[in-house]
């Protein structure tokens, strides 16, 4: 099962020449979650290689202006296209106000429209996976997601079960599935004998805005991959304090303590390139990147490699408009 995060946003506050506002998106087998919905997101979308699909669940980690300015926008030209495929939309409490208030601006759509709050704790069941909703600290009513595989079964050993005399058949499946067989003999194969132990499955964590807190280090405990806010450097990490939001230095600290595979920086400062916070945090953390708009982060199976950036993977080929001059990390 495939599973990459592709970055359409990576800037904080405002857009710059090179960079969107926050957004990102989770692509798992057929499944497309966006996560926060900055200004110009739609745009981002029709821009790449992806184009715009009909999402089906959208989650808001907060609701500042830069993470949420694009949503009556995209909502509204999914309602120009005639879409009848149902839309939710997950937030933090608050989500019902904020949609009275947006309902104005995009008016009625051509779909069904749910908004559900969500609450740190929670579990979203999904089809093979579930999202977690954890807690942050930026001041205001926000919340982290995870995107947590539950483990697979251990690899089947034929070799073994050659050897052991079991048939080709139901009873190869049953001990793959974790139970015992018996065989005509008599002799009752445990699934330890042919199974080998389990297969960890994937974990993507995605903080949203926060200051360093002790929630997100629990969550990241051996995660996949890290998406961590790093607004500031070191040196302004006063303002970074003042207004709830994390160092690049931190993140990677956060990271180093919870030993993921890969941290990807993310919502940085219009003040800065990329480069300066990369190389702050790689300093604490060496498996840090710093992606820009439309690179893609593959997440394979831990037996399959380790999670890796792939620089322009959701940019269209000979594409030129993209060729914006600004900051680039």
């Amino acid at each position: 099962m495939d599973l990459d995060i592709v970055f359409l946003g990576t800037s904080a506050s405002a857009p710059t020449a090179g960079r969107a506002p926050t957004a990102l998106l989770v692509r798992r087998g057929g499944d497309r979650l966006l996560f926060d919905c900055a200004e110009g997101t739609q745009r981002q979308l029709m821009r790449s290689s992806l184009g715009l699909p009909d999402l089906e669940e959208i989650y808001l980690t907060h609701y500042h202006a830069d993470h949420t300015l694009g949503l009556p926008g995209l909502l509204k030209t999914f309602a120009l296209r005639g879409r009848e495929v149902p839309l939710t939309v997950y937030g933090p409490p608050g989500l019902r106000e904020l949609f009275n208030d947006l309902r104005r601006v995009f008016g009625k759509v051509t779909y069904p429209l749910k908004t559900v709050e969500v609450r740190p704790g929670e579990a979203l069941e999904r089809d093979g996976y579930r999202i977690l909703v954890f807690p942050v600290h930026h001041g205001v009513s926000a919340v982290g997601y995870a995107l947590d595989e539950p483990d697979r079964p251990g690899e089947f050993d034929a070799a073994a079960a050659d050897a052991l005399g079991i048939p080709f058949g139901p009873e190869r499946g049953e001990l793959q599935r974790g139970e015992s067989v018996t065989l005509d003999d008599g002799a009752v194969i445990t699934p330890d004998a042919v199974v080998g132990e389990a297969r960890k499955g994937r974990r993507i964590v995605i903080t949203g805005d926060t200051a360093p807190v002790e929630t997100v280090r629990v969550l990241a405990e051996g995660a996949d991959v890290l998406v961590h806010e790093a607004t500031f450097s070191e040196e302004e990490r006063d303002r970074a304090e003042e207004t709830l939001h994390s160092t690049a230095r931190q993140a990677a600290e956060v990271a180093a303590a919870a030993g993921v595979r890969l941290l990807a920086l993310t919502h940085f400062s219009p003040r800065y390139f990329g480069p300066e916070l990369l190389e702050e945090a790689q300093a604490v953390f060496a498996a840090t990147v710093a992606p820009r708009d439309f690179d893609v982060i593959e997440v394979p199976f831990a037996e399959r490699g380790q999670p890796h950036l792939i620089r322009k993977g959701a940019r269209p080929p000979r594409d030129s408009s993209l060729d914006l001059p600004g900051p680039a990390a």
